[in-house]
């Protein structure tokens, strides 16, 4: 094993500067997009969290035709069932793989610790969308995958059986129709994908949405009160929280399964769940897989609207990165272009492209239909606010705190709602000041 940069797993999580220009492996230096194809040369790693197309041999085929474009480079993928976590113990070492998604959990101003530089922000926010958030000191760390709009992937023809068919325009309307659901259908009205822990950090994403404001994000700044009455995360988590109160998710959500769920909501048994637009074809497979019809798989934004307007907010999923410590920069860079700009998956997928220009997918064209307003979510503040976020040990971006949420819905831990919002704008005002509020 190579020489450790960073001794605890902890320390990933801390300002990281004793690293910072230290190249590891093959040195420091731009991930630049190599001009020539035919000079690139190597073996690289991809750490990637798709193990379903590690397993059913997609990414095999990918790499199969980006072998046709550089014949001197060969992709090996390496599958992580639970990504965050075990990344970020790689992480502790050089060896975290040539071609990595960005961690959500790591700070923007610790990526030239641990990735290298693709290129400088002008020149690469003229082809790609969302480069603003990987963004440090006019270079540009990590390019989107795909972006993604944020919603309930949902079972048209379960809400329709309830009598439901067309979206709820507040909180109070949703929690109404899941009620209808449970009471009509026997589904399960919503699956919160708790053991996971992943799928509830997606929340997070929805910050913008119920007010119709891409600066939302960015106000956590401003503000010692995040979970304050009217405010985003107030309404966001008070749904959430509700939806579990009124037990109107699984019955104990210690033993949800992610894979599992796309069946159960591709067969009816499970209504709806609050995910990114990724998830949309996913959950089609699966109901095809189950022999039933993949077009009952529906999205339907946040229910809250803006001047008889939805919103919903349009942000990068996975950013693509190459390890600063790689001794196969270019090679990991060209994977990282042609993955994102030639191989097609974005559109087999029916996600958004990250390449600028390109037009909402198929799958988002109830969004269309209906107007639905997508808007950024807004990140300039973003080392202000993720400042402000570790000091106060909340994690906005992390699954913990959302999972203490459910337990004290659900009685499983001491407390109620708003207890527990006070405890957390404590925590941020108090950070907030010792960040020099």
């Amino acid at each position: 094993m190579r020489r450790s940069c960073v001794g605890i797993v902890a320390a990933i999580m801390a300002t990281a500067t004793a690293c910072s220009g230290q190249g590891g492996g093959g040195g420091g230096g731009i991930a630049a997009l190599p001009s020539d194809p035919a000079k690139v040369s190597g073996e690289i790693t991809v750490l990637t969290n798709r193990t379903d197309q590690l397993a059913d041999g997609t990414l095999k085929k990918y790499a199969a035709e980006f072998r046709k474009v550089y014949p001197g480079v060969k992709v090996t993928f390496e599958g992580l069932t639970d990504y965050e976590g075990e990344t970020k113990i790689r992480m502790n070492t050089d060896n975290y793989g040539d071609v990595l998604l960005i961690p959500n959990s790591l700070s923007v101003k610790q990526y030239p610790t641990f990735f290298a530089p693709l290129g400088k922000a002008g020149e690469l926010s003229a082809k790609f969308d969302y480069t603003d958030h990987a963004t440090v000191d006019d270079q540009v760390y990590g390019l989107a995958d795909i972006g993604v709009a944020n919603g309930f992937v949902y079972n048209k023809a379960v809400w329709a059986k309830a009598g439901v068919d067309d979206w709820p325009t507040t909180p109070a309307e949703f929690v109404a129709d899941l009620e209808k659901i449970k009471e009509r259908t026997g589904a399960t009205p919503y699956y919160t994908n708790y053991k996971d822990g992943w799928p509830l950090t997606n929340w997070t994403n929805a910050i913008g949405s119920p007010t119709c404001d891409a600066d939302s994000y960015d106000s956590l700044a401003a503000t010692d009160k995040p979970w304050s009455q009217g405010s985003d995360l107030y309404t966001i988590d008070k749904l959430l929280y509700t939806i579990v109160d009124e037990k109107l998710a699984e019955a104990d959500p210690t033993t949800t399964n992610w894979e599992d769920s796309k069946a159960r909501i591709g067969t009816g048994e499970v209504a709806s769940m609050w995910l990114g637009s990724w998830a949309i074809s996913q959950m089609q497979a699966a109901a095809k897989a189950a022999g039933k019809n993949p077009d009952d798989i529906g999205f339907m934004p946040f229910p809250q609207q803006t001047d008889g307007k939805f919103c919903s907010v349009l942000r990068p999923d996975y950013q693509y990165a190459v390890n600063v410590h790689s001794d196969k920069k270019s090679a990991a860079r060209a994977w990282i272009d042609w993955y994102i700009t030639q191989s097609g998956h974005s559109a087999a997928e029916g996600s958004i492209s990250s390449v600028k220009g390109t037009p909402l997918p198929a799958t988002l064209k109830a969004f269309s239909d209906n107007d639905v307003n997508t808007i950024p979510q807004n990140q300039d503040d973003v080392v202000r606010v993720n400042a402000i976020d570790k000091a106060s040990e909340i994690g906005i971006t992390a699954q913990d705190y959302r999972q203490k949420l459910v337990d004290v819905a659900r009685g499983a831990a001491d407390g109620d709602m708003e207890s527990f919002f006070d405890d957390l704008n404590g925590k941020w005002a108090e950070a907030r000041q010792g960040v020099g509020g």
